[in-house]
């Protein structure tokens, strides 16, 4: 592990200036580029500490703001600890931020993230990697489909709705993707079924996608997230080892 050093940065987009957390290790060499993409509850303290431990791996890696529109994070002001079910008025600011970025707006982002880490001299040149957690999967899977020359790997975990009946489901675009793809469903976790989790393969298989679908024996929707009432030690730790080991394989 190397130590790491991280700052705010400004990412100007086609809609305006998305602000960012970039971390990278401490040496002022180039290393390998990271996107990751938030859950709903947005750019804060864990998600800089999931950025941080990238980094310490040897990473490069870039946290946006993915809801800059409505202002610069936290756009929505948490508590230290994130339990939902005490605090159902929580989704009545976030579910609009969610519904209000549309793949169309999520991906024209996309495309200002990636020329962020291309336009870096701190991050290595050629395809970078994505991870993504909750909603963030699916921007991770729009992602590998939409920019194939910029993404290397693709990651999701706790992904919710990558399979809908919607012409613009994210998994669609598999046949776009050339990327190796990891997914760690949690278990029962309501916005990805069993039957979604099939179709999900199936559709990748048949795309031929390099891919593989793990889920998380036991592990709620969200278990990546040390500052929620679903985090889940056990499953977290095993997402790191499943990422660290695509980033290894893939630089």
């Amino acid at each position: 592990m190397t130590a790491a050093q991280g700052t705010t940065v400004d990412i100007p987009t086609e809609d305006g200036t998305a602000d960012a957390y970039f971390v990278h290790p401490d040496d002022g060499r180039p290393h390998p580029g990271v996107l990751l993409y938030q859950d709903a509850f947005g750019l804060r303290p864990h998600l800089k500490s999931m950025a941080d431990r990238l980094a310490a791996a040897g990473y490069a890696v870039l946290v946006p703001n993915v809801f800059y529109r409505q202002g610069r994070a936290p756009v929505v002001e948490l508590p230290e600890f994130i339990d939902p079910s005490a605090r159902p008025e929580m989704w009545q600011r976030i579910g609009p931020l969610v519904q209000s970025l549309t793949p169309e707006l999520a991906m024209r982002d996309a495309g200002a993230y990636l020329r962020r880490l291309a336009d870096s001299p701190l991050v290595a040149d050629g395809p970078v990697a994505l991870t993504g957690y909750c909603m963030g999967a699916g921007l991770a899977l729009r992602t590998a489909a939409v920019y194939p020359d910029r993404v290397a790997a693709a990651a999701g975990f706790h992904g919710g709705r990558l399979v809908t009946d919607a012409p613009d489901s994210p998994h669609l675009g598999a046949e776009h993707i050339t990327a190796e793809l990891y997914f760690g469903h949690a278990d029962d976790d309501p916005s990805m079924s069993a039957e979604q989790i099939k179709q999900l393969e199936d559709t990748l298989t048949a795309a031929g996608v390099r891919h593989r679908g793990e889920v998380y024996p036991g592990a709620q929707h969200g278990y990546t997230q040390a500052d929620t009432a679903a985090y889940d030690r056990e499953a977290a730790e095993r997402h790191w080892a499943a990422l660290l080991d695509l980033l290894d394989r893939t630089f």
